[in-house]
């Protein structure tokens, strides 16, 4: 099983507290460094709600681009 899928069986039921962690690493890291990689903070927050299916809006279930 691979860590993406142990993760999803794990925080079932709980999405939206892990969306909102995921939010709150993001806006630490962004403090830490200055707000200087920002823009890819923003990219890995929403790449990783989407692998947690948090955000079930824009991609209607397609796996996301790399």
């Amino acid at each position: 099983m691979a860590m993406m899928d142990k993760l999803k069986s794990m925080l079932k039921g709980h999405e939206g507290q892990a969306g909102r962690g995921v939010d709150k690493a993001g806006d630490m890291v962004d403090r830490r460094t200055r707000g200087k990689y920002s823009r890819h903070v923003d990219t890995a927050q929403e790449r990783l709600k989407d692998q947690l299916g948090r955000r079930r809006g824009g991609h209607g279930g397609e796996p996301p681009r790399h």
